[in-house]
């Protein structure tokens, strides 16, 4: 499929220039014909968005798209992604829409598309709104989409008590009290300011909050999971037992210990799937995690008899390998984990839930947690470039040849979300990793 709009998570870009209302309106026209035709009816579309100043706009386009095309859209108002992958799944939607862009700054937004089973939307459905966004009526049979008139226009429905459900869900996920426990927690700002504090206030525990004024400019500003050390600065300063960090839209989860140590995406897995195999609960004693994770967290799990299949980066390729091999736990790096007992997409308070009933089982701290863990000298930086494409040029060879020369690993890639071009190395000398990194950048950067 045509990767121009819909990259590895959703459609994103500047609020009114790359992601405007005329181009919402057109992906919720495309969406309601389209599960319309499917159903031989009506269908209904679930949309939930998160804090930033466009998203309103874009929930309303959105909106306006499927009610003109037959579609009912339920509104779940500022809620998180995985919530609304929730409800789709749960309550028998057509399909899911997130408005949101995620970790980036509150100028950009997104749009991402969900199926009924609340996972990333198939590629043929995401061709045809490409098709579309670009007035090619071929896939259309040569004429605009139809507006839906009369009985067959759709309705919009406030769906708060769709979110509430999801609440109510995260809370029946853990099977102890965290009372006497304090914790900090780190909304950034966006879709979970909300619940996160709600859901472990209902399970006993002293919550700290920061990242919980939205304005509707400041979601990751300063806060979140990509700017962890406010999170540590909190924990430290209130002699705090864990906090944990999310990111805009909450799909993602970084922790912090009780001595301000930042708990990465790998280190969450290796406590997690050693968790789920204590349990009896990690299916084929295996997991599966990304190019970009650090290879100590392999070495790590295999020492305790866990493997580990490894795919390509996005949460997407992810959830398709887990489904592949059989494997219940898979993530990356950042914090983005996938529970598939519990959720069909990465959902950042249910990793932080399973963080916390491995403390409050093993009645340990995070450091205790993480014996045996030792990871590898890693290094990663975002290379900002306006063409990926001219960045990348002669970049696999110069790879090969200092992996072979410095005894490293690298992944060099675009990213599907920013206009940078990711860099990481690996390998047991830091000051290698270093000096391939800095050759990489100089070179990523005269290319661009």
């Amino acid at each position: 499929m045509s990767k121009k709009y819909f990259g590895t998570d959703g459609f994103r870009g500047e609020a009114g220039v790359a992601v405007t209302a005329e181009r919402a309106y057109k992906i919720g026209r495309v969406l309601g014909w389209y599960f319309g035709l499917k159903n031989g009816g009506k269908c209904r579309a679930v949309i939930g968005k998160d804090t930033r100043l466009s998203s309103y706009m874009l929930e309303y386009s959105l909106a306006s798209g499927l009610t003109s095309s037959g579609c009912d859209a339920y509104i779940l108002h500022v809620t998180t992604t995985p919530s609304v992958s929730y409800v789709a799944r749960c309550d028998g939607f057509d399909c899911g829409i997130m408005v949101s862009a995620s970790h980036n700054p509150y100028y950009d937004n997104g749009i991402k598309l969900l199926n009924g089973a609340g996972e990333k939307m198939d590629d043929d459905v995401l061709s045809l709104a490409e098709s579309y966004l670009d007035g090619d009526f071929t896939p259309f049979g040569g004429k605009d989409i139809p507006f839906a008139c009369g009985r067959a226009i759709g309705r919009t429905v406030d769906y708060i008590s769709g979110r509430n459900r999801y609440i109510g869900h995260l809370i029946s996920l853990a099977t102890c009290s965290y009372k006497g426990l304090r914790v900090g927690l780190d909304a950034a700002n966006g879709s979970a300011w909300q619940i996160a504090r709600s859901v472990f206030d209902a399970l006993g525990a002293k919550t700290y909050l920061i990242g919980g004024e939205p304005d509707g400019t400041n979601v990751n500003e300063g806060v979140g999971s990509t700017h962890i050390e406010a999170l540590q600065k909190l924990v430290i300063e209130n002699a705090l037992d864990i906090g944990f960090a999310f990111d805009g839209d909450a799909d993602r989860c970084i922790a912090v210990d009780e001595n301000g140590n930042v708990i990465s995406g790998d280190e969450e897995m290796y406590i997690a799937a050693n968790y789920l195999k204590s349990r009896g609960e990690l299916s084929g004693n295996k997991i599966v995690c990304t190019t970009m994770s650090n290879g100590g967290l392999v070495k790590s799990l295999a020492a305790r008899g866990i493997s580990c299949e490894i795919c390509g980066v996005g949460d997407k390729t992810v959830c398709d390998t887990m489904a592949k091999c059989g494997a219940v736990l898979g993530g990356e790096r950042s914090g983005h984990i996938v529970f598939s007992k519990y959720e069909s997409t990465g959902d950042g308070l249910v990793t932080a839930i399973m963080i916390m009933e491995a403390v409050v089982e093993q009645k340990s701290g995070i450091y205790a947690l993480l014996k045996g863990y030792k990871a590898l000298p890693q290094i990663s930086v975002s290379v900002p470039v306006t063409d990926k494409t001219s960045a990348l040029f002669g970049i696999n060879e110069l790879c090969k040849k200092l992996e072979k020369q410095l005894g490293l690993r690298l992944v060099v890639r675009p990213s599907g979300t920013e206009p940078v071009v990711r860099v990481m190395a690996e390998g047991e000398s830091e000051e290698n990793c270093a000096l391939a990194c800095k050759i990489l950048i100089n070179r990523i950067s005269a290319n661009a």
